[in-house]
Parts: structure tokens; sequence; C-alpha cells
């Protein structure tokens, strides 16, 4: 699986969460410690937040530990609000378009997780998204398939609700045409005014997924990983939740998309 890190706060370089922890995003990519896998080769993405209200975006299939231009990139950004990604693939191609963050307009959205059998039903849930965001889809990925099908339910009103119907009707897809485990997922995207997180699984094991938040910073952090091991006040997010990260204000809410899923 993926591993990921998203901040919200007062401006930082991005760098103090995606290279310089002793547990960093680039360090997961080849030492996580906190799933069945290990090495996050597959390519790596950026999208960070400034004085526009689109974000900015870089992704390559580079390893994050072995590109210059992210060590260089992230030493002189500042942003109030970025998301990055290490990906591992599960099952389709390493190619930029299949590389996390993914942006529409002022949204960016990433993934970590599965859709148990996918490659099965790509093209029933490829049909799942309409048309008007069709023409974004430009990778393969259940990630990006996601995205626009929440995009498609209202992501822009109601992000909660958004997810939810379209992760209903994915895992209905999955439970009908696919395999187990049917849905393992968190998720983190952003408008460019709050961060957004989730946590949920169709089973017991949801993907790892913890926050924190930094007075020397003004800022907090939602990670797959807590970024040093020597910090005890990492707090995890429970499963079946949804999070509205907004300034130092947080709320969780139940995330309960099971219960749609006979509407699907």
């Amino acid at each position: 699986m993926c591993r990921w890190a998203a901040y919200i706060g007062s401006p930082i370089y991005l760098e103090d969460v995606i290279c310089r922890p002793g547990h960093s995003l680039v360090r997961q990519s080849h030492g996580a410690t906190r799933c069945h896998t290990a090495v996050n080769a597959d390519g790596f993405g950026l999208a960070w937040y400034g004085e526009r209200d689109e974000p900015g975006l870089y992704r390559d299939v580079m390893p994050a530990w072995s590109d210059s231009n992210l060590k260089s990139l992230t030493a002189t950004l500042r942003s109030h609000l970025f998301l990055a990604h290490v990906r591992a693939s599960t099952g389709t191609a390493t190619s930029r378009n299949n590389c996390h963050p993914f942006v529409v307009g002022r949204w960016s959205f990433m993934h970590n997780g599965q859709f148990g059998g996918y490659d099965s039903y790509r093209r029933h849930a490829d049909a799942l998204i309409p048309d008007e965001y069709y023409q974004h889809r430009k990778g393969a990925t259940d990630s990006e398939a996601l995205f626009l099908m929440a995009l498609g339910e209202g992501l822009d009103d109601d992000p909660a609700g958004a997810m939810a119907r379209a992760t209903a009707k994915f895992e209905a897809l999955a439970r009908e045409r696919g395999a187990a485990p049917h849905v393992r997922l968190t998720a983190a995207f952003s408008d460019g005014q709050r961060l957004y997180a989730l946590r949920y699984a169709s089973d017991e094991f949801a993907p790892t997924l913890y926050h924190r938040w930094s007075d020397t910073r003004g800022g907090r952090a939602v990670v797959s990983e807590p970024l040093e091991s020597d910090e005890s006040d990492w707090q995890e997010i429970p499963a079946q939740s949804f999070c509205v990260f907004d300034g130092a204000d947080l709320n969780i809410t139940p995330f309960l998309p099971a219960s749609l899923r006979s509407a699907a």
C-alpha cells in the first residue's frame, strides 16, 4: 500500500514534513513500518496551495528518495496546505498519470488502499464517472476513479456525503464483481480552504491514519505513519471516520458508506 502525508496551518517549507523528519514521507518510501509493503517506489507526487485557487502539482515515476528535484522543491516551497504521496502500485502501471495526488480545478485528492478485484470491474467503475468529469480521467487507477465519482456526487457542496456515496457505489461493485478485501481506504483531499481525510474498511483492517497538532509550527500534520518515533502525541484516527481540518479546528464524524450501499 501507499503512504501519504498532508499538512494544514501556518505556512511551512514542504521539506518539514516530506524530507526532514526522522520518519519522513521520503523515508517511508523505502522503509514504511505500518503497512504490508515497506517499499513505495512506484512514483510520488505533491499538490500545494499558494495565492491562487488551484494547487500546484508535481508528480513523477521515480522513487521519492532518488529525485533531486523533489529535495530542491520541498526546500524552497512554502505552503499553508499541501498533500504528498508515495506510491506502491496495486496492479496498475507505473506512470505519471497514475501518480497521486490528482487535481481537478481547486480540488486535490490522494488515496491509500485498495478495492478488491478492481481489474475485473474497471470498466464498470469508469461508467459511474459522470460525463462532465470523465474528461479528467487520465490514468487507470481506482483512486482517480473514486475522486471523479465523488466530484460527480457533489464534492463541492457536501464533501462527506459525496465521498460516502462514491465509496458506497465502489464497494457495491467490489462485492458484486470483485474480491475480498472489498474496501480498505484512507484518503485526503482539499479545496484549498480545508483539509479532509477519511479512514474506512469493509473489514477490520483499515489502513493506518494519524494526526498531530504542532504549536511550534502552528499547524497539523495528517499522515499514514507518525513522522518521528520520539513524539508520543500522535493521535490515531478511528476506523470508519471522516475528518475536517480547518486551521486548528478538527471535527471527526462517522463515515458509514455501507449504510448507503443498497442504494448504490
